[in-house]
């Protein structure tokens, strides 16, 4: 396409990540992908307009050719990525640029990365649970097929291993399409994942893209759109079932916050933007099923210094239909995953949703286990020779569930030296069923962890019967 004078502007100031470009006749709208006329080309995305021939935008992959006076040209529209069948087994930056080793998609349909979200009036509510094969996340916090759910804890505490073994544990079952978005990741994370994945041989039912954390906050605050244009693609084209994992929420968050800053916006509570709000439901709405197709989510959420009424965390709570909170109590004690089984929420877990059966027994695990919390400070000061009977047998029961729901990871297996195990709901239901009847009240607490049902208890007294 021939250039005309009208789209070639002029960088006449740089600072930090920011580029302001003079266009003498028209202006670029906002979200206009700006590129420089050098090689390789530079990518300017407009974000706000501040004066007459003043186009203000983000640096999106800045390098040392940047430089005032350099012709930028307008494109007329925002940044677009590669869809279709060609990307499944891909693994993409922000632009489509395959960075996997293989070769460039040339001559694939491209979309813009910006989309509204579908209507209320389109949407499809699932009310259906989404099977993990994770024994305390299954029982006591089931996911919704269709809805999206959040990884919440600190740093440390095992968010990135739980996503990994989701990853292991459905996509292998999942008969859809599943897409994973890196943002703000390590180099190492994105690497050892994509060679994982190819090792399980789920690669070539994935697409996967990355906005790392040597990338400019334009990159990774976008990354996330680009991956949903992909995966919408698939639900709405391709009529399929998609499975959208993201690793870190928080680090869209705090991209923003960046964004923010570098535009000069006056920050908000804590520090944050001022927009964080309306930034998050931007990418969080178009999380949602048709008729269509399905499209579930599920995120890992860093909590800054384990506060859970940081902004960030009480905006992304109202997004989601289930809440899996990781206790750093919890992983220091060696319960993994250390998934806090009293303050994890799921809107699922109601008896028109779930079983009767279900929520008969997630009920009762629960009100066990917070039995046992509310008598820990009497044990601590008083010793649990103290307690009566009855309380005793209820620490008894509460220890064994809480190692119960302790299990050993496909992902982590090689570091630890166990097997891991993908337990069925119903097999988890019938093992609590058993632990609660006080079947087991004789048995030493530390026997229940890292296994994967109580047949595996059974097992074990008969090796030693046979011994």
């Amino acid at each position: 396409m021939a250039r005309s004078g009208a789209d070639i502007g002029h960088i006449v100031s740089i600072e930090g990540g920011i580029a302001d470009v003079r266009f003498e006749d028209a202006l670029p709208s906002i979200s206009t992908r700006l590129v420089t006329v050098t090689q390789p080309e530079i990518t300017i995305e407009v974000a706000s307009l501040p004066e007459d021939h003043i186009a203000r935008g983000l640096v999106m992959n800045p390098t040392p050719d940047l430089r005032l006076g350099l012709a930028v040209r307008n494109t007329h529209g925002p940044i677009t990525v590669p869809v279709g069948d060609a990307t499944l087994g891909r693994m993409f930056n922000l632009f489509g640029d395959t960075i996997d080793g293989g070769p460039q998609l040339d001559g694939v349909r491209r979309r813009p990365i910006l989309h509204d979200p579908v209507p209320l009036s389109r949407r499809r509510l699932e009310g259906t649970v989404f099977e993990t094969g994770i024994k305390a996340i299954d029982l006591l916090s089931p996911l919704e097929r269709g809805g999206k759910a959040g990884l919440f804890g600190g740093a440390g505490v095992g968010k990135t291993v739980l996503i990994t073994e989701m990853i292991h544990n459905m996509v292998a079952e999942y008969e859809g399409v599943s897409l994973f978005c890196g943002i703000g990741e390590r180099c190492r994370e994105a690497e050892e994942l994509y060679r994982e994945m190819r090792e399980a041989g789920v690669a070539d039912n994935t697409v996967m893209v990355f906005g790392q954390m040597n990338e400019s906050p334009g990159v990774r605050f976008r990354v996330g759109h680009a991956a949903l244009t992909m995966a919408e693609f698939f639900r709405d084209d391709r009529r399929r079932d998609v499975l959208v994992l993201i690793d870190n929420i928080f680090r869209f968050v705090q991209a923003g916050a960046e964004v923010s800053g570098l535009l000069g916006r006056i920050p908000s509570r804590v520090g944050y933007q001022p927009t964080l709000g309306t930034e998050l439901a931007d990418l969080e709405e178009r999380i949602c099923s048709t008729e269509r197709g399905s499209m579930t989510s599920i995120q890992a959420v860093y909590v800054p210094a384990d506060d859970f009424t940081d902004p960030a965390a009480t905006h992304t709570f109202a997004h989601l239909s289930a809440s899996l909170v990781l206790s750093r109590k919890r992983a220091s004690e060696g319960l993994y995953p250390a998934i806090d089984p009293l303050k994890s929420f799921s809107k699922m877990l109601t008896p028109g949703t779930v079983s009767t059966r279900h929520f008969r027994v997630a009920r009762a695990v629960r009100n066990t286990l917070a039995e046992y919390d509310d008598l820990k400070d009497i044990i601590a000061m008083l010793g649990f020779e103290e307690l009566s009977e009855k309380d005793r047998a209820t620490v008894r029961q509460a220890r064994q569930l809480e190692r119960f729901l302790t299990q050993p990871f496909f992902s982590t297996a090689e570091m630890t030296g166990t097997a891991g195990c993908f337990v069925p709901l119903e097999d988890t239901l019938r093992s609590c069923e058993r632990i609660l009847s006080g079947e087991f009240a004789a048995l030493d607490e530390g026997r229940f962890y890292m296994i994967g049902t109580v047949d595996d208890l059974d097992r074990q007294e008969a090796q030693g019967n046979a011994a």
